[in-house]
């Protein structure tokens, strides 16, 4: 199922878009983010207070939210959310805006979000959230973690919003995009990618507190994995910007659900009770 709209930017209404990240709503990536958009967006932003790091697409149940609007430049509106990104984008689409997203816009994280660590992030956890209501959008995040070169890639932020604008994606499905990192100047372009495989593992460091208690830092480290050539995980190496579409309407394995369907109904009619 696509969707129908269309926007041209220069005859329509400017897009409303709804900005966040899971760094938090004073990282520069969020700044580069909005600044490539303020000129052709209706931008409001609903950030979390804190940084969220790895929390995927978590929302807060057992604790309360609080909303506070945030200072920004030219009068943006903005609101700081003691929460998840997920939270961020729940609290900002069901209770303070009262006029529907045309998109959801999440990042510039700090550090890649290629292969399966997208199940972890809280940058794509957000996008996948306005996903689950019909509301698509893009997650973008810089390869490089220590020294990312936002404002190089701040140019091709709006060409691949207006790109879904006209082109509009099928119902669940946003977009997941990685910038190489910026010491690759001449990068290669943009490639149209298939989420890879690798991911970041756990490396548990042990460590005891004064009174002697123990305690783990969770650590992690990067497990390689055969990647397809057109995975964003291979691409990114090769100093590609990469567009993976990810959809989340329909979760379930299809060969599976097909292939094993009859067999799995008849092995436990067998069983008794």
């Amino acid at each position: 199922m696509k969707r129908v709209h269309r926007y041209n930017i220069m005859t329509a209404r400017k897009p409303t878009v709804l900005l966040t990240n899971d760094d938090g709503i004073r990282a520069p990536g969020l700044k580069h983010l909005w600044n490539s958009l303020k000129d052709h967006c209706d931008i409001y932003i609903f950030a979390p207070a804190t940084e969220q790091s790895g929390v995927g697409a978590a929302v807060s149940l057992r604790a309360p939210l609080h909303v506070t609007e945030f200072p920004w430049e030219n009068q943006t509106p903005a609101w700081q959310i003691t929460g998840t990104p997920a939270d961020c984008v729940r609290m900002g689409t069901s209770v303070v805006l009262q006029k529907p997203v045309d998109l959801i816009l999440s990042g510039i994280n700090k550090g890649a979000n290629s292969g399966r660590n997208i199940f972890f992030s809280g940058t794509v956890g957000g996008v996948i959230d306005g996903a689950m209501r019909g509301i698509p959008g893009i997650a973008f995040s810089c390869e490089d973690y220590d020294s990312p070169n936002y404002e190089y890639f701040e140019p091709h932020i709006f060409s691949l919003v207006q790109y879904i604008l006209d082109h509009p994606l099928e119902l669940g499905t946003f977009l997941n995009v990685n910038f190489p990192s910026s010491y690759k100047k001449e990068h290669k372009g943009y490639r149209w990618a298939r989420q890879g495989l690798g991911y970041y593992r756990e490396q548990p460091q042990h460590g005891k507190h004064p009174d002697g208690g123990s305690y783990y830092w969770m650590g992690g480290q990067w497990a390689e994995s055969l990647e397809h050539e057109e995975s964003d995980v291979h691409l990114l190496k090769q100093g590609f910007m990469t567009v993976v579409p990810v959809q989340v309407q329909e979760l379930t394995d299809m060969t599976a659900f097909q292939g094993r369907k009859e067999h799995f109904q008849q092995s436990l009619t067998t069983v008794t009770y």
